[in-house]
């Protein structure tokens, strides 16, 4: 049969509260026109971020139930370890209360000022916690990646050359590591070839610097991979997954988003010396390494996770919900990155609303026009979120797993395409107050005035 349906029932629901666009205009006027500033109860329909937004399985919550509290010690600490040294391979197993607190161990241990850290493309929390220490993020996207429209495959892969260049140019004592984020999430949710894996790996091999995996979404780019490049459709995603990993020397991961947790992370190396250096960090801030910050009853619902998430049905599922609701936006003349990718679908703002300059947000008028007349919360991915950084003006719809249904989707495309009817009566923002670092979290706005 053509039709691919959700592969799970609904044991338990959730009320949705609707609102009205007169309330939901004082609501953005009250926040500041900021979407975070928003209480949840106030949302119809939350597509914010795919983060520590899933719904958990019966076996996850089966699971919480054994959750060992032991402050040190805890046989869930165990029962995780196994889950993630059996799929990535990696000698140490770092927990942490989520992949932030990953990243911030991981490069103040690793950088200092004028190193540089490259990649495909940083997101928005590790790039903060990279130049928090002084160092900086460099982004080394496909030159093809530029047009939003292009059709390729793997548009989430690095450009390889520029990479060599870098170093070269750099010099190797300048990068303490290369970073490559699966899937590309700032990209546009594309995927990462295993070419292009085995491709950055033996450039870093060639002078001798660690490779990691931002591995929030390897599930999702294990499936790409499974489905899209050669040689790999007679494997399992798992096993495809284990590949992925195999070329990396350790890896910073947030548990929120492919393990269907709502909290946690893991940050894994093979470097006896760093994982020592980082352990010792990790008891500072967060707490003893077996458990990183985290309950015991956490730790077991990620190690279930981690083993759902490679579901051959569940991963069809979802990439083809993502696929669903981004043809049916760009065949009706919304322009969104294409191809779809596996998390989310991210609308391109800047090409929508033309009228509308970069320096007046056009990501952030049509999160707020989408919410005003829909309910619907969803971010900016551009000048807001990036600054000078920004290669694009991007609206992300990232989809919880396991959370919202067919109908809810058919109801989001609806709204998507009304507000594009009258796009051209949307006004760009201007930014009122902003904090130092990641300004989109908590940053104020007002309308422009025609």
């Amino acid at each position: 049969m053509k039709t691919i349906i959700e592969p799970f029932r609904i044991k338990s629901v959730e009320p949705l509260r609707k609102t009205t666009p007169a309330e939901r205009e004082k609501l953005l006027q009250q926040a500041g026109y900021n979407l975070f500033g928003l209480r949840a109860a106030d949302i119809l329909i939350d597509l914010l971020t795919d983060s520590g937004t899933s719904a958990m399985s019966t076996n996850q919550w089966a699971a919480m139930m054994r959750g060992d509290e032991s402050y040190a010690g805890s046989e869930s600490f165990f029962r995780l370890k196994t889950v993630a040294e059996e799929l990535t391979g990696f000698k140490h197993i770092i927990p942490t209360h989520q992949g932030r607190a990953a990243e911030r161990i991981l490069f103040t241990v690793m950088c200092k000022p004028g190193h540089i850290v490259p990649s495909n493309t940083h997101f928005d929390t590790t790039r903060a916690n990279i130049e928090f220490t002084g160092a900086k993020a460099v982004d080394l996207p496909l030159p093809e990646a530029a047009d939003t429209q292009a059709k390729i495959p793997f548009k989430g892969n690095m450009d390889v050359a520029a990479l060599d260049k870098l170093i070269e140019t750099e010099g190797v004592e300048k990068i303490p590591l290369v970073m490559l984020t699966v899937t590309n999430n700032s990209g546009g949710g594309q995927p990462v070839s295993m070419a292009n894996i085995r491709a950055v790996r033996a450039v870093t091999q060639k002078y001798g610097i660690p490779l990691y995996l931002d591995a929030c979404r390897f599930a999702e780019n294990a499936y790409f991979v499974w489905r899209d490049e050669p040689g790999y459709h007679r494997l399992t995603p798992k096993q495809v997954a284990q590949a992925m990993f195999s070329y990396a020397d350790g890896c910073t991961f947030s548990a929120k988003k492919d393990a269907f947790a709502n909290i946690g992370g893991l940050l894994c190396t093979n470097d006896d010396l760093l994982a020592e250096q980082e352990t010792n960090l990790l008891i500072l801030t967060e707490g003893f390494p077996t458990y990183g910050g985290l309950a015991g009853r956490d730790l077991d619902a990620i190690a279930v996770g981690l083993e759902e998430i490679l579901d051959p049905d569940y991963l069809e599922y979802r990439i083809a919900s993502t696929k669903y609701l981004g043809r049916h936006i760009a065949d009706h003349g919304v322009p969104i990155v294409e191809p779809p990718g596996g998390h989310a679908i991210y609308i391109d703002a800047g090409r929508m609303l033309p009228h509308i300059s970069k320096h007046e947000f056009p990501g952030q008028s049509l999160a707020v026009e989408l919410y005003r007349h829909a309910g619907v919360r969803s971010v900016e991915i551009g000048s807001v979120m990036f600054g000078e950084h920004a290669r694009h003006e991007l609206l992300r719809l990232a989809i919880p797993r396991r959370v919202y249904t067919q109908s809810h989707i058919d109801y989001l495309v609806e709204a998507i395409l009304e507000v594009n009817a009258r796009k051209e009566k949307l006004r760009g923002f201007r930014i009122v107050s902003e904090p130092k670092f990641l300004r989109h979290f908590s940053a104020t706005f007002e309308p422009v005035q025609s």
